[in-house]
């Protein structure tokens, strides 16, 4: 340093040292305020013709995705459209076989409780089209379809896509996307159900406690072992919550129940649009199909 830097310096000032900020007992006691409640305000307009139309239900461990988040929330929403969001969290201690079922009940009971037009099921892995809410918002104007699925695809190497026709027979594979394909088993990654379907099965389906709510089982993951007395072995039987659901639909006749007669005789009565494309996310973010996979796919779209 240069003698006329030290020469500028102040050499007589007093010497300024840093203090800590004041703990809280140094600090002065606050001025007292009025102390209000917490209050949730409800303003109920009176207008009856007002439609609670969509329950969009998600079963949830409280783990998701960021890219998730992203695609469910990125959702184009219809102008002039009703729709309620509902997330069931599920309790970490109950075995994972039944929890997807369990929180499912409880979304079904919060749709007919609240008496919701249609309920959307999407699942907290499956990844919805940015324009998915306004396909299917056409079968919800049109009213002819009463359950619609997307089409999703296993989370697995080589991925399958989740289209059934039978049961044991592995994937339904004569579609090329674009196509609407009838079948006899859906995924509920993101299924889009009639109330009338749910009141029908609800009204058939016995109460049970999923934790400390009283619901009805209306999903159950299927699970059976017996010995049978003429080939003298013991059986057992396993089914998803989904296909379980499904079969039931069929077998019990729901759909003449629950006032579709049309679709009580038709041998595959569900429906899965293929332009409602959905990627399905693992919690270490792959998400399935691969690229080159479902490019095997749009080639068969090519002339």
């Amino acid at each position: 340093m240069s003698n006329e830097m030290f020469s500028e310096l102040d050499l007589e000032a007093p010497l300024i040292i840093p203090t800590r900020p004041p703990t809280r007992e140094e600090l002065p006691p606050p001025k007292p305020g009025p102390v209000r409640e917490i209050q949730s305000v409800l303003q109920d307009s009176g207008d009856v013709t007002f439609t609670n139309r969509l329950l969009v239900g998600t079963a949830s461990t409280g783990l998701v995705r960021m890219e998730w988040v992203t695609a469910r929330y990125g959702v184009t929403v219809p102008c002039n459209w009703s729709m309620v969001q509902m997330t069931q969290f599920v309790n970490g201690y109950v075995p994972l076989r039944y929890q997807v079922a369990e929180a499912q009940n409880l979304i079904v009971r919060e749709c007919l409780e609240r008496n919701f037009e249609w309920l959307l099921f999407i699942e907290h892995d499956t990844m919805p089209t940015q324009d998915a809410l306004v396909r299917l918002n056409e079968y919800m104007r049109a009213g002819t379809v009463p359950i619609v699925s997307g089409l999703y695809f296993t989370k697995s190497e080589p991925s399958e896509p989740l289209v059934y026709r039978g049961r044991g027979t592995s994937f339904y594979d004569d579609w090329k996307p674009g196509d609407l394909v009838w079948v006899d088993g859906v995924p509920t990654g993101m299924l889009l159900i009639h109330h009338s379907i749910l009141r029908a099965i609800w009204d058939e389906s016995p109460e049970y406690m999923a934790g400390n709510q009283i619901t009805r089982r209306v999903f159950e993951t299927a699970r059976k072992a017996w010995f049978d007395p003429q080939s003298e072995v013991f059986m057992s039987y396993a089914s998803t919550s989904d296909l379980n659901w499904c079969d039931r639909i069929i077998k019990d006749g729901i759909f003449k129940k629950a006032g579709w007669p049309d679709y009580a005789d038709k041998p595959y009565p569900f429906l899965i649009d293929t332009n409602i494309f959905c990627k399905h996310i693992s919690q270490e973010g792959i998400q399935y199909p691969s690229e080159a996979t479902w490019k095997e796919y749009l080639a068969r779209t090519v002339k």
